[in-house]
């Protein structure tokens, strides 16, 4: 689908493919065809399904670039001789990468316990989302993340792609206090359908959502 003149398409779960004079994957999980034509690959942290080892290696070539969070090394590493290049990230860190500009920003749990006291993402593991700039074009993929402070922050963004499943992320009125606080032009919400989630989840986050931003619930390609 066209958004701001980028082709944005949801694979499912947390994954997209992203598309303007490169193709930009991140996350990919239980893609259906293997696509040996990525530019870029964004992982957000090393949970099976963000980072998929199998599903990587249905992207991957010489030319292709992987920018993957810090913790994601163990894996990513069996890469390094079939890439152009590997970059590690931790919050804050900025890359450009062809016509993109890529910065890590936090992604983290303050209410989702997996055990009293210890949430699934903790801040201190350098969880990462991405803001990607694509002709001044601003694109945020929060990753695993809970409603944050630092979502007040994040400066323009035009196009928000926000977790609302729950259990493990944001549910869906917590994604809408989100959208609220970053104010994106668009929101197409993810992390759901697939391990956590519903569709009905989406469709509610659309009636809720729909005040502060255009929704744009998308049908898995």
């Amino acid at each position: 689908m066209d958004v701001l003149g980028i082709d944005i398409r949801w694979l499912g779960h947390a994954s997209f493919r992203i598309e303007k004079e490169q193709k930009i994957f991140i996350d990919p999980f239980q893609l259906k065809l293997p696509e040996k034509d990525a530019d870029l690959i964004l992982i957000t942290h090393d949970h099976f399904d963000h980072c998929s080892v199998d599903d990587i290696k249905k992207l991957i070539n010489s030319q292709a670039v992987i920018v993957a969070a810090k913790m994601c090394r163990s894996k990513i590493d069996n890469f390094k001789t079939e890439v152009a290049k590997i970059i590690y990230s931790i919050p804050g860190d900025r890359v450009k990468v062809n016509n993109a500009s890529v910065e890590a920003v936090p992604s983290y749990n303050v209410n989702k316990f997996r055990a009293p006291g210890v949430v699934f993402h903790p801040r201190e593991m350098g969880y990462v989302g991405f803001i990607l700039e694509i002709d001044k074009v601003r694109i945020y993929h929060a990753g695993d993340t809970d409603f944050i402070p630092e979502m007040n922050n994040l400066g323009k963004i035009d196009i928000a792609l926000l977790p609302i499943g729950g259990t493990y992320t944001m549910t869906v009125e917590e994604a809408v206090e989100a959208v609220k606080a970053i104010k994106p032009r668009y929101t197409i919400p993810m992390h759901y359908g697939s391990i956590i989630g519903s569709e009905k989840d989406a469709e509610r986050f659309e009636q809720l959502a729909s005040s502060y931003t255009k929704v744009i619930v998308m049908k898995k390609e």
